[in-house]
């Protein structure tokens, strides 16, 4: 028993390594003008899992910056996909675009402790598939770790669960002496303010459990943005997005302390993602991808989501595309409303294009990149 005991282990450990070490490639679009890292903004967290890579896209005309986070949860795939997609194939006439695939790198090292995650998962492409970490809603153990009893938030002081101290989105603003968490969010906080960053999108996924989904949830700075979003979207897209105010009452969350200790308008966009919810099946890459699951479903006709759900359920693309066209479209009022801090951009895909060309279509070969071309996350 010792022996089958050892085998078991050993297997373990290698599936372990090779899920923490996995390379995703980045190759770096025509509108990448340069690549930074996080510790450009606070020295401290260089050499860090954390030290994430920053992705510049800059026009030729003067005009706002906005900032684009994707892998707050790693185990919400779409912000990260879309990350790709921007870096891989945006082009940015006016103003900055700045993109952060992996905002917790720590926490895509990592899958979910008793929640049988797959370690990775693969999109399909014209040359192939590129293959992805699963992640986790928290920092890796292994990089943070022991979690207090209960977590102080600072500065606030608000007490919330022990394990939110390894949560990207319930450490914000971030401490320069905290955790390597808290430690994050203070960096990221830095760069907003050093680039004089105008809108920043944080972006999530939901179960569809959870009521806060298929929503912009915005601070006070945003609401009438999001709100005239939210109905320009209704109106000409083939989705609904929703509107949530930010609760002052409630801490640690980017929409919230980015908003109040920048002068950055904070949004946060959630898709729906069936892979999450409680009431789920097997969970496996083809939930992940497809959002497909029949125990989801009858969740549904006894009323205990908050989002519809049919046997089409809710493919990778379908979220993938509802992140593009959101940016775009608020992107699109604010330019309009802000003319000298508008950001005007071209090749990026709105819902309607992911949908029917697939998210894949936009990921680039890394076998084919030029010299100097190919960054990994």
């Amino acid at each position: 028993m010792s022996l089958i005991g050892l085998v078991f282990l050993v297997f373990a450990g290698i599936s372990f390594y090779k899920i923490r070490h996995l390379k995703e490639p980045v190759v770096l679009g025509p509108g990448v003008t340069q690549v930074k890292k996080l510790s450009t903004y606070f020295p401290k967290i260089k050499g860090s899992i954390n030290d994430a890579n920053i992705y510049f896209l800059e026009g030729s005309e003067p005009g706002g910056t906005i900032l684009i986070l994707g892998g707050s949860h790693p185990e919400e795939p779409a912000g990260r996909l879309l990350g790709w997609i921007f870096a891989e194939n945006a082009i940015v006439e006016k103003g900055t675009v700045i993109v952060i695939l992996s905002a917790n790198r720590s926490g895509t090292t990592v899958t979910r402790l008793g929640g049988a995650y797959p370690p990775d998962y693969s999109i399909p492409t014209e040359w192939g598939e590129q293959t992805f970490r699963m992640g986790d809603r928290w920092s890796n153990p292994l990089d943070q770790w022991p979690d207090p009893e209960v977590y102080i938030h600072y500065p606030s002081g608000q007490e919330l669960a022990y394990v939110d101290i390894r949560n990207l989105n319930r450490t914000w603003p971030g401490r320069a002496n905290g955790t390597l968490t808290e430690k994050t969010c203070f960096a990221l906080t830095q760069l907003i303010k050093d680039e004089g960053v105008d809108i920043v999108f944080d972006l999530h996924e939901a179960e569809l459990q959870y009521p806060v989904i298929s929503t912009i949830v915005a601070h006070e700075k945003g609401q009438d943005l999001a709100a005239m979003a939210s109905m320009m979207i209704s109106g000409t897209e083939d989705f609904s997005m929703g509107v949530e105010n930010s609760p002052e009452a409630l801490r640690g969350l980017s929409h919230r302390e980015i908003g109040d200790h920048t002068d950055a308008i904070s949004l946060l966009l959630e898709a729906p993602e069936p892979f999450l919810d409680a009431t789920r099946g097997r969970t496996n890459r083809a939930l992940l991808l497809e959002g497909k699951d029949e125990f989801v479903v009858k969740a549904g006709k006894h009323g205990l989501l908050f989002e519809r759900i049919d046997e089409n359920g809710w493919h990778i693309d379908v979220r993938v595309g509802r992140h593009c066209s959101t940016i775009l479209q608020i992107l699109e009022l604010w330019s309009e409303d802000q003319p000298e801090r508008g950001i005007r951009m071209t090749h990026v895909p709105r819902y309607a294009e992911v949908i029917a060309n697939g998210t894949g279509h936009y990921l680039r070969d890394p076998s084919t990149a030029s010299p100097g071309k190919l960054t990994f996350e």
